[in-house]
């Protein structure tokens, strides 16, 4: 038997949810995005190298690794 079955045959009332989580707002999280990127236009090129500098490391590691040269 579930708990809600239970609950409702002892007459109590359904279990109170524990927690609400506060809503979002993602037009004012874009707005700070946006100026972030405006403010400094670097940001995106920096990203861009250390994620190619972050695949060329590991693609030296595992050749590297497995000895393919």
């Amino acid at each position: 038997m579930g708990e809600a079955k239970r609950r409702k045959e002892l007459g109590l009332p359904p279990r109170e949810k524990p927690i609400m989580l506060p809503k979002l707002d993602k037009e004012s999280i874009k707005k700070k995005v946006r100026s972030t990127l405006y403010k400094y236009p670097i940001i995106p090129f920096l990203f861009y190298g250390a994620a190619i500098l972050v695949l060329i490391v590991g693609i030296i590691y595992v050749i590297k690794f497995y000895k393919l040269i």
